[in-house]
């Protein structure tokens, strides 16, 4: 999103101001993020009362302009909150949506009961949905995933401002301010340290650029000498195999070959009726046979 529009009301309304919260948040680039700002920050203030009674009104009554109200006149402060997140190199049109989203959601919770103003309550439900946002598109690979890997993402960059890496006992203060261990401290901190590399870059890319994992990684059947040795030790024992098999005599390599080499395996049971024998001999000999092959390959 380039810029949050910015459209005319209808009779009655403040003029340039956005048609709805929906539209403020949700319509695409019309005007420019400038225009925008400028018209949400001639929105007046409301005053405590005034707050109390539009919140009462769509609370008891469920009075959509009184929630409109109420929306509008907290714009200039979503503003305010996007600004402090530029630092992730994020569009501040896109931080300004994702906050406006979550003041929608404050001011539906919001119960004018508590005796707090509407900006107190509102900044916890702004700030989440920003970070959501951050954590969803800062990398490509998400940096934090559970609920206190969150907290020392934004906690650690803020500490980072003023730090380099962290020291032993820096890191493990951090940890006991944030309630986690040291060693989760150090694994955020490398997480942040760390840049995405495109895995396939582009022919037409910078050569002087990172080099791109595809470049460096490893292939399991890329060394040409291993490959030889594997061919063949692969055939040695293929042939040391065939010429064990042939030591056997004929019925114990017929046993085997019908327990394990024919394509349907034949039952102890089976073999015992066609040698005449118990499924306890047919079970000794193919033993005998296994352990006689065994032998031969480990010489």
């Amino acid at each position: 999103m380039t810029a949050t529009a910015v459209l005319p009301l209808g009779a009655g309304s403040l003029p340039g101001l956005p048609a709805s919260p929906r539209d403020l948040a949700l319509a695409g680039p019309v005007g420019s993020l400038e225009a925008y700002v400028q018209a949400v920050s001639q929105v007046p203030v409301l005053s405590q009362a005034e707050e109390q009674a539009l919140a009462t009104r769509f609370r008891d009554h469920n009075d959509l302009e009184a929630a409109r109200t109420l929306v509008l006149s907290q714009l200039r402060f979503v503003v305010h909150i996007a600004r402090g997140y530029l630092g992730y190199g994020l569009p501040l049109g896109d931080l300004v949506q994702e906050g406006n989203i979550g003041l929608m959601k404050a001011v539906k919770r919001f119960d004018p009961g508590m005796g707090v103003r509407l900006v107190s309550f509102a900044v916890h439900w702004i700030r989440a949905e920003i970070h959501e946002y951050v954590l969803r598109n800062w990398r490509l690979v998400k940096v934090a995933t559970t609920k206190a890997q969150r907290k020392l993402f934004f906690n650690l960059r803020r500490a980072k401002r003023h730090l380099g890496w962290l020291s032993v006992s820096e890191r493990e203060a951090i940890a006991r301010d944030l309630g986690v261990t040291a060693r989760e401290v150090g694994e955020m901190e490398e997480r942040l340290a760390g840049h995405d590399v495109t895995f396939d870059p582009a022919p037409e890319a910078d050569d002087e650029g990172p080099v791109a994992p595809a470049l460096y990684l490893t292939s399991p059947g890329a060394d040409p000498a291993e490959a030889l040795e594997a061919d063949d030790w692969q055939d040695h024992g293929a042939d040391r195999l065939r010429a064990a098999l042939e030591r056997l005599d004929d019925r114990s390599r017929a046993i085997l070959e019908a327990r394990w080499l024919a394509d349907g395996k034949a039952t102890l049971q089976e073999l015992a009726d066609r040698y005449g024998v118990s499924a306890e001999r047919i079970r000794q000999i193919e033993a005998n046979a296994l352990k006689s092959l065994k032998a031969a390959l480990a010489a």
